[in-house]
């Protein structure tokens, strides 16, 4: 018989990055091919869905099915009920949040983009690190950012978070290599780390020239 797995909701435990809390479905299962999380909001009023936009044209397009409760939908603006069994589709450029209208509102929510096939980028996994980050305790965040790429190698998203945070800690031949392995994870952080003012500290390394390309202002 084939392997598969089965879990209820209240069985995948709630992690958090210090805005909204969220279930990690598809890292508790291990999904490669398609993104899907789900987030609740414990009392009426509380925001579910963290406000954000995906911005480029090729960005993920998300589609969210309210499972439980009742939620109200902001898309550009514009307010939409959207009580249990509801289905909201949104593509890259529309600005999007959701708030719970109950208490114990559920929503999960798929994202992927098309035409291109899925690559797991490890955010969920990194959530517990993002407040030390917030908080500026950037020694503190590649400490456990170090034990989360341990847990889970195969997630260039974490490479590159670490990365950052190790840039930022001043520990720059680690940071260099946990780029490096970020990039060879997945091309997308090459374009990521030429901008990115985290990695400002290590931008005129070597192998950071090596990676990216010549450095930039910073």
């Amino acid at each position: 018989m084939a392997g598969y797995a089965v879990a209820r909701l209240d069985e995948i435990a709630d992690i958090s990055d210090g805005r909204e809390p969220l279930r990690p479905v598809r890292h508790h299962f291990g999904i490669t091919s398609f993104g899907i999380n789900a987030w609740t909001g414990r009392a009426a009023g509380d925001r579910i869905i963290n406000e954000h936009e995906e911005e480029q044209p090729d960005d993920n397009e998300e589609l969210y099915l309210v499972l439980q409760g009742r939620a109200v939908f902001e898309l550009d603006g514009e307010r939409r009920d959207a009580p249990a069994g509801t289905f909201v589709f949104v593509p890259p450029g529309v600005k999007r949040t959701a708030f719970a209208e109950e208490p114990g509102t559920t929503i999960v929510a798929l994202g992927g983009t098309p035409g291109k096939a899925y690559e797991p980028s490890g955010w969920e996994s990194w959530a517990p690190v993002h407040p030390l980050y917030e908080a500026g305790k950037y020694a503190e965040a590649a400490d456990l950012g170090l034990k989360l790429v341990a847990a889970d190698p195969g997630s260039p998203g974490l490479y590159y978070n670490l990365a950052c945070c190790e840039s930022l800690a001043g520990r720059k031949a680690e940071a260099v290599e946990h780029l490096r392995l970020a990039i060879e994870g997945s091309e997308r952080f090459r374009a990521f780390a030429a901008g990115d003012s985290d990695l400002d500290p290590i931008r005129g390394e070597p192998g950071f020239t090596e990676l990216v390309g010549s450095p930039g202002p910073g």
